[in-house]
């Protein structure tokens, strides 16, 4: 009798720590693919969304995610195909864009707008990157500089050629001052990295350059560039087209426009955020988080008042 009570408080103990070791064990980390086009896929999980894009010679990936994120990420490309990684271009400088970086293998060319880099070097380990589970920063440190950018670009970069092309861009100042747009023009698809991160009101990072004022003829240059592409594959949500990223533009400029009435009118930034919507005619948007909006309204309003100084 003795025995068969030790025996059951010992299989009740075992049983509790299998238990509490499975609730402490960290989740999987899965990264998803969806095929956009025989050579081009989304892998969406741990961060924003990646492309990678499958030409003749090796791999091109646009942003690598999280912290500890990158190697499930090559793990699935392993799975797509063979052919080595070749380039990495980073839309901007935030960390579940970037931090994955530095588990890509030595000899991959990393690209990234010049202003990013500089963003990237400078960040303070503590800087409040809204959209950053861990700062970029601590990790290149860490890793003694690698996944750092090695390449840079002003104004435009093209890469390889015929069906293999890469286009990048830079239209200006949106959710930082380094959003590069990425292009591949044989099959029509666009990559907006977090200046278009979804159909919601736009993550304006002012800590790393974001404007709400310059984002207005930012992604219209951006619309004039690519108003004929048939897909836009956003920082973290669903694919769009180019007719959402035209109402993506119109939204920004409802928005500036009334900013600048309200703030003429006298009203504070939490009247505005308690009052405005986003209109029902933006098809696809839900409610604007309260939080991003209110940020958003401060923003617009602290650059309103230094516009008319």
């Amino acid at each position: 009798m003795k025995r068969s009570i030790v025996l059951s408080l010992l299989l009740a103990t075992g049983a509790a720590s299998i238990a509490v070791a499975a609730q402490q064990a960290p989740a999987p980390r899965v990264v998803e693919v969806e095929k956009i086009k025989d050579n081009l896929y989304v892998l969406r999980g741990g961060g924003g969304n990646s492309a990678v894009f499958i030409t003749s010679t090796g791999v091109v990936v646009v942003d690598a995610k999280n912290p500890g994120w990158g190697q499930p990420l090559l793990d699935k490309i392993k799975e797509l195909t063979n052919k080595p990684i070749t380039t990495l271009i980073n839309t901007h400088t935030h960390g579940d864009h970037v931090s994955g970086n530095v588990e890509f293998p030595p000899g991959v060319q990393i690209i990234a707008h010049e202003t990013t880099k500089t963003r990237m070097e400078k960040m303070l380990p503590n800087s409040a990157n809204q959209n950053q589970t861990v700062p970029a920063q601590t990790i290149f440190q860490a890793n003694n500089g690698r996944g750092m950018p090695t390449r840079t670009f002003k104004d435009k970069l093209t890469l390889f050629s015929g069906a293999d092309q890469v286009e990048i861009y830079f239209f200006g100042i949106g959710n930082t001052d380094g959003d590069a747009w990425v292009y591949f023009p044989t099959l029509r698809v666009a990559v907006t990295g977090d200046v278009f991160g979804a159909k919601n009101i736009p993550l304006l990072d002012s800590n790393n350059g974001g404007s709400a004022i310059a984002m207005v003829p930012t992604i219209q240059k951006a619309y004039d560039q690519f108003k004929n592409v048939d897909t836009i594959i956003t920082g973290h949500g669903p694919q769009v087209t180019a007719a959402d990223l035209k109402d993506f533009v119109e939204l920004n400029r409802e928005f500036l426009t009334d900013m600048r009435a309200a703030k003429q009118a006298g009203k504070t930034v939490d009247e505005v955020a308690a009052s405005w919507k986003i209109p029902a005619k933006y098809t696809g948007y839900g409610a604007a988080d309260p939080n991003r909006l209110k940020s958003h309204i401060r923003l617009a309003f602290a650059e309103l008042d230094r516009e008319r100084r």
